[in-house]
């Protein structure tokens, strides 16, 4: 199993991204720059946070036409997984991977703090370590990170069980149905604003996020036939 991190012009979540594949999962993990026009050799691949393009037009507007998204659709197409977080999320809703869109935080207010989810469906290749309706706690780190989709659009996401997390208690950016994560409908491409990067070692304050990274790990060994002994 080979992982890619996806770098563009400002990207800043890079680091913690690719620490945490290789702390919790312990395979090889490359960065992967946003010129790249080959993503063949990865099984994975992980859009980290941060202000690609510095968020000129709007927050992922510029990077969904960098060189490798063309490449990230062709992964996510043939069944790789792919995961955006925070502005990696927002890249994915820019590239049509994702539906609806992001908007300013409702409080025009910059958030960051440890924020509670609740696991929505935890059938995904991305949360099958959670229990269904487990209460975690994930920090966030955005000013746009408010999601937004028409009615039509919402009916779908629950008709067909993509909502993923939405948050628990307080919703800090005023996000539809209070939603902090969703998938496609092939649940191979998950979009999520929280970083769970940032929460797999107690000393981060929260491990919560760990399970994020141990589901892919499981659900590549599953559908490979690799043990975790290989």
């Amino acid at each position: 199993m080979k992982v890619g991190v996806i770098v563009f012009p400002g990207s800043n979540a890079d680091v913690d991204m690719r620490y945490a594949v290789e702390d919790i999962m312990a395979v090889p993990v490359d960065y992967v720059w946003h010129s790249t026009t080959d993503l063949s050799g990865y099984d994975v691949i992980l859009l980290p946070g941060g202000f690609s393009y510095g968020d000129y037009l709007r927050c992922g507007a510029v990077a969904r036409f960098s060189p490798v998204m063309e490449q990230v659709v062709k992964a996510a197409a043939e069944g790789k997984l792919v995961m955006g977080v925070c502005n990696g999320f927002q890249i994915l809703l820019e590239a049509g991977l994702l539906p609806g869109a992001m908007l300013r935080n409702k409080t025009l207010k910059y958030r960051c703090k440890l924020s509670r989810l609740r696991v929505v469906n935890n059938e995904t290749p991305f949360t099958r370590d959670y229990a269904a309706g487990e209460v975690i706690d994930i920090p966030i780190a955005h000013g746009e990170g408010n999601y937004y989709c028409d009615e039509a659009t919402l009916a779908k996401l629950k008709a067909n069980n993509q909502i993923v997390f939405r948050y628990e208690g307080e919703n800090p950016n005023g996000s539809i149905d209070d939603i902090a994560g969703i998938c496609n409908e092939r649940g191979n491409v998950l979009g999520m604003m929280p970083h769970p990067e940032r929460a797999v070692h107690t000393w981060m304050t929260s491990d919560d996020g760990k399970r994020v990274f141990t589901s892919i790990l499981h659900t590549w060994r599953e559908k490979n036939g690799v043990t975790a002994q290989a």
